[in-house]
């Protein structure tokens, strides 16, 4: 478990450093000769370099971690100039939130599609002691289990609806669902080495190149089914008024098979991709 420490001020040991530094100096420049003022030059000196190397400065948002000849002492995140025991081994380690912008990878969907996908990610150091001795490298450690989560992302939704039509979320269309199914994963894979994920976001997101023309003539023809639709469905409802307005004013009687004729042309008229060309009939109805 982390243990946080609280070293006492650096300024002290500074200047308690450099009385040692000069009082030595001045010591052997004074008692020339003297054994006992050689000596206590010496434990002058030597108390600057024990004062001296403990002293460190820790800036915002980033962490020392103490070992003891190999025993953890503690975790000092208190900012400014410092003073530890100069016999610890300390470790750096910074507490900002960091960027990992993950390479593009080739997976197969839920439907066994093959799809690229990358993910933006921002994470943070919470637990130094976990950070430092659970994992052997935990930048790493982020690397690798943030692309093992986004495969199994990709495995466990399919690209969009046009293959699974039942199902609730997709990558395509899921948004904040599917950025929060990665988030949540992220967590848990990265929980070990005392991370946090602040955000984690899908960044690209595309059908594999050998497939990718393949589903974009899908996608056309899907579009054009549905316009078709759409446009039979407005076809039929305008012949039907048109027909019931020729019935209601008494304009023209139709038999059947003259209705039959006018749905036709109406339909060809209103279904067609070119505008029509009026023929005009100089006989009657039936001619």
């Amino acid at each position: 478990m982390e243990k946080i420490m609280r070293p006492i001020s650096g300024y002290l040991a500074l200047v308690g450093a450099f009385v040692c530094f000069f009082g030595g100096i001045a010591t052997f420049a004074i008692f020339q000769g003297n054994p006992g003022a050689v000596v206590l030059g010496i434990m002058l000196e030597l108390a600057f370099i024990f004062l001296a190397k403990g002293t460190m400065i820790v800036s915002p948002n980033q962490a020392r971690v103490c070992l003891f000849f190999g025993k953890y002492v503690g975790t000092v995140k208190e900012n400014g100039l410092l003073w530890v025991n100069p016999f610890y081994t300390v470790t750096s380690i910074s507490l900002r939130a960091q960027n990992l912008n993950g390479q593009t990878l080739k997976v197969n969907d839920k439907m066994g599609n093959p799809v690229e996908i990358a993910a933006v990610i921002v994470w943070q150091v919470s637990d130094t002691y976990k950070s430092s001795f659970e994992v052997a490298d935990y930048k790493q450690y982020v690397n690798i289990q943030s692309e093992a989560a986004v495969r199994h992302l990709a495995t466990t939704c399919p690209y969009d609806n046009m293959e699974a039509e039942g199902a609730e979320v997709t990558l395509r269309e899921g948004g904040s669902k599917v950025n929060e199914m990665l988030e949540s994963e992220l967590n848990d894979r990265l929980a070990p080495a005392g991370l946090i994920i602040k955000e984690a976001r899908i960044s690209h997101l595309a059908y594999a190149q050998e497939i990718a023309g393949a589903m974009l003539q899908r996608q056309q023809a899907t579009a054009i089914v549905a316009a078709r639709t759409k446009i039979v469905e407005g076809a039929v409802g305008m012949v039907e008024l048109a027909l019931d307005q020729l019935s209601k004013r008494h304009i023209v009687e139709l038999d059947d098979e003259r209705k039959a004729a006018m749905v036709s042309n109406l339909m060809v008229v209103l279904c067609g991709e070119r505008g029509a060309q009026p023929i005009l009939n100089t006989g009657t109805l039936y001619q």
